[in-house]
């Protein structure tokens, strides 16, 4: 078609009178296909018109929405500031200096009610905050979060948590009287409230007070939620923000400005009327017709669119019928009965009798509670197949179900249970200690045996209190590796080829270590990844810097991006940079928190003791509930269950996640999950690292516990130690904070030793801090070898 008549055939037949080659113009032809230039300027003029009104209207929309959270913030700001200067003029007044001088924390509070009627409530509590800490949760995370946070910042926090009659805004300050004390008070959201409604949106956006990643106020459009961090503004002086949201802006042809588009859509329509109504009646004229067939419309432009297995549980059998075993009551060692596990030497302590009674003592309890099936693993020891064999021989007397997996690192163990539909789970493992130790972490009914339940066991066989039952237990085989690496796999994909040196330390983990990580995309290099239970390399340990010497000298001389190294069970994670630095435990945990708090809002974070005192204040500023616990996998996991958290991790590398995983700890997984959040970040590991807050801290150290007893050390410690200004935990061991740092001894529950770690901001208050633990521990006991 010629769009403006050239080589039509009137144009020909006069090419030929006059004898030439040129192409003629023909008007009618020209007028004929004019409709068709029309009507897409047309549509184009009409998009560029109408999208560029829409999108002038969402600029002024949002820039409206960003003059009411800018009014929202300085609102909210007044606020606090004047429950801050409120509290501060009561804190000084004579009734209440009086009374906290008198340590008479009822009197106080009552000072700080007396003449504001706002306040709902008004505590004074120990420094320690121990008793806190134990009444979880019915305490309140928040109240106890503000406190923390009061505590860490030595000064007035102020954070908005939540009571039985909803939101309030609460705030804690550390005073000093007779004693060290936290003061907490609560004021209603009333006026917060107040701040955030009071001014006028736009319709159809959204307006809220977050802290964290909650919304503690809201209004508008609530689905526009997800996205209102674009527009977040901070209220300073505080952890709260105003998030705003506007639905997303028009979009306008090749991307233009609103009022680009709309100038645009204008001259492209005058322009359609132009050729419509001035240049078609003149080509109609020049053609020698008065009408012309009618070209298609803007409707016959348009195109229209086409129309638009039953997972079976395991049943468990009826409680077998069982005969009291006619033997003579077992002398056993008692020490093997550890606070959450059994542990001994191989050949003094502990052998395959020992084992068998083990076994039937655990088959019994599984029994009085109906439980049949049982997952049995271990780990590379020598000792390991003949433990395992005494271990099921027992839970066979039971009359349990052994699903023997065979070598397999302690996390697949505990996977097995939930795969497998157990329940039940025993890890034949040394863990980190020597070669010639040897033991067994328990699972129960979902529950790891800790505390009474591991003495329960050995009360049982001491006192003849093994069932045997009529018929033994089945044995079945099953090797579930490969179902432990693609349900990972499922899960857990990276983008970029990570490079990683893996270092088993030549424990369980050195086979399904690397096979995991390849298989979420990691460029894996194996560095003593044979499994041996004599660990000639080094001492499967992590949480000992010299034992992942060799791993960092292998990462700087590949240039990889990071190492990884697992403990002798694989239950443990360790991690160390191309620069060399040995990224501790703690400092993972807060990278783990933020990423978990990004989908999980106000979760729980249960860390142990030994853990830097910046951990709990990161939890806090993504939005999270942090709570300091005692240190041991199994005590962690049963308070993790308590408190329904997300997340737990311990100093000693132990990484327990719920979210997206089963909560046991995994240093396997925990691997995985890490490399899934460096492979999102544009920066390098090495960045991502240094980005987090750090200070001046040691690794644990251990002592040896003078007499063999380090429980019985830390509890002399614990009534004789003096710290002036400074508040302590006496949670697990003694841990005394100052506003500077902290220091910590406690009592291993492994080993026959003190464990102690310090932290602190500078280099200066560590050599304070390790010195007044120095003259308290040698004032005790002048022969402790201290390495500080």
């Amino acid at each position: 078609m010629a769009l403006f008549g050239l080589g039509g055939k009137k144009g020909a037949a006069d090419a030929g009178a006059d004898g030439g080659n040129k192409l003629a113009y023909d008007p009618l032809q020209a007028a004929r296909a004019l409709p068709w230039l029309v009507a897409l300027l047309g549509a184009l003029g009409l998009w560029c018109l109408i999208a560029g009104g829409l999108r002038l209207r969402d600029d002024s929309r949002q820039q409206v929405l960003e003059f009411a959270r800018d009014d929202v913030v300085v609102a909210v700001r007044r606020t606090l500031n004047e429950h801050r200067q409120k509290l501060s003029a009561r804190l000084a007044s004579k009734a209440f200096t009086t009374a906290l001088a008198a340590g008479d924390a009822t009197a106080a509070a009552a000072a700080l009610k007396q003449g504001w009627s706002e306040l709902r409530r008004a505590e004074l509590w120990p420094a320690d905050l121990d008793a806190r800490y134990q009444q979880l949760p019915r305490s309140g995370f928040g109240s106890l979060a503000a406190a923390e946070d009061a505590l860490i910042r030595n000064g007035m926090a102020v954070r908005i948590v939540h009571a039985a009659d909803g939101a309030r805004v609460g705030l804690a300050v550390p005073v000093r009287g007779a004693t060290a004390m936290v003061a907490y008070v609560e004021l209603p959201v009333t006026r917060l409230e107040s701040a955030v409604e009071s001014p006028a949106l736009p319709g159809g956006t959204y307006l809220a007070l977050r802290q964290g990643q909650r919304s503690v106020i809201q209004r508008g459009e609530i689905e526009l939620g997800e996205s209102a961090e674009a527009l977040g503004a901070k209220v300073p002086d505080s952890e709260l923000r105003v998030a705003a949201a506007v639905p997303d802006a028009a979009a306008t042809p090749f991307a233009l400005d609103g009022l680009v588009s709309l100038v645009l859509g204008v001259v492209l329509l005058v322009l359609c009327g132009a050729l419509w109504f001035v240049l078609r009646p003149r080509l109609l004229a020049a053609g020698g017709v008065g009408e012309v067939e009618a070209g298609p419309t803007l409707s016959d432009l348009q195109q229209t669119l086409p129309p638009v297995e039953p997972v079976a549980r395991v049943k468990s059998r009826e409680q077998d019928a069982v005969k009291p075993a006619a033997r003579v009551p077992v002398v056993i060692d008692h020490r093997i009965f550890r606070a959450y596990d059994i542990r001994g030497v191989v050949g003094q302590s502990l052998d395959a009798g020992v084992a068998e009674l083990i076994g039937q003592a655990i088959g019994s309890v599984m029994a009085e509670q109906g439980l049949d099936a049982i997952v049995v693993g271990r780990d590379g020891r020598l000792s390991g197949p003949e433990l395992a064999h005494g271990l099921i021989e027992g839970l066979r007397k039971a009359g349990r179900h052994v699903i023997d997996i065979g070598m397999a690192p302690t996390p697949v163990v505990y996977f097995g249970g939930y795969h497998l539909r157990t329940g039940c789970g025993v890890a034949i493992t040394g863990s980190h200690n020597p070669p010639d130790y040897n033991g067994f972490k328990i699972v129960v009914g979902g529950e790891t045996l800790s505390g009474d339940a591991i003495r329960d066991l050995h009360a049982r066989i001491a006192e003849d209190r093994l069932l045997t039952a009529d018929t033994p237990g089945n044995l079945e085989e099953r090797d579930i590796g490969e179902d432990y690496v693609q349900r990972i796999a499922g899960d857990i994909q990276i983008g970029q080829r990570l490079k990683v040196v893996v270092d088993a330390g030549n424990g369980v983990a050195g086979v399904l270590g690397p096979r995991v990580l390849e298989a979420i995309g990691a460029d894996v290099t194996p560095l003593f990844c044979d499994i041996d239970g004599t660990f000639p390399n080094h001492h499967p340990d992590p949480s000992e810097p010299h034992n992942l010497e060799a791993l960092v000298q292998m990462v700087q001389r590949l240039d990889a991006d990071l190492g990884i190294a697992f403990d002798g069970d694989g239950d443990r994670l360790g991690v160390v940079t191309k620069a060399g630095k040995n990224i501790f435990p703690d400092r993972l945990l807060m990278l783990f928190a933020a990423d978990v708090l990004e989908r999980n809002p106000g979760a729980v974070i249960v860390y142990d003791v030994k853990c830097t005192g910046r951990l709990p204040v990161q939890i806090l500023r993504h939005g999270g509930s942090p709570l300091m616990w005692k240190t041991g996998h199994s005590l962690i996991k049963s308070k993790m269950r308590e408190v329904d958290a997300a997340l737990a991790g311990e100093m000693s590398g132990h990484f327990f996640f719920a979210e997206r995983w089963f909560g046991f700890d995994d240093g396997i997984y925990a691997a995985a999950r890490l490399l899934e959040i460096l492979d999102a970040r544009e920066e390098s590991p090495d960045a991502v690292f240094d980005a987090l807050p750090d200070g001046v801290s040691t690794a644990e150290i251990k002592v040896e516990a003078p007499e063999g007893d380090p429980h019985a050390f830390v509890e002399r410690f614990r009534m004789a130690a003096t710290f002036e200004g400074a508040r302590q935990t006496t949670l697990d061991g003694v841990r005394v904070d100052w506003a500077d740092g902290w220091g910590l001894v406690r009592a291993s529950n492994t080993t026959p030793v003190l464990v102690m770690r310090f932290d602190a901001d500078s280099s200066a208050a560590m050599a304070r801090i390790q010195q007044a633990f120095r003259d308290n521990l040698l004032r005790l006991e002048p022969d402790l070898q201290l390495p500080f």
